[in-house]
């Protein structure tokens, strides 16, 4: 296995954890957008944990994607 399979691999587990992580995430729209007036909400407990996790696996397959466009 060279690093271009490996890396398209890894290119393919980070996708699916991804999209798996999006899924689980709670759309903050519910009974929230039908009061009247700004409505300021906090990120707090697994709500966090998944954004973050969102953010970092969004930053590693944008890194592993380079480094697979670079090694060609």
């Amino acid at each position: 296995m060279n690093l271009q399979d490996g890396l398209a691999i890894a290119s393919i587990l980070v996708s699916v954890a991804l999209i798996a992580i999006i899924l689980l995430q709670v759309k903050g729209e519910g009974v929230g957008g039908l009061q009247s007036g700004s409505f300021v909400r906090t990120r707090r407990g697994l709500e966090k944990t998944l954004f973050q996790l969102t953010i970092g696996l969004v930053v590693l397959w944008l890194v592993i994607a380079a480094v697979a466009v670079a090694t060609r």
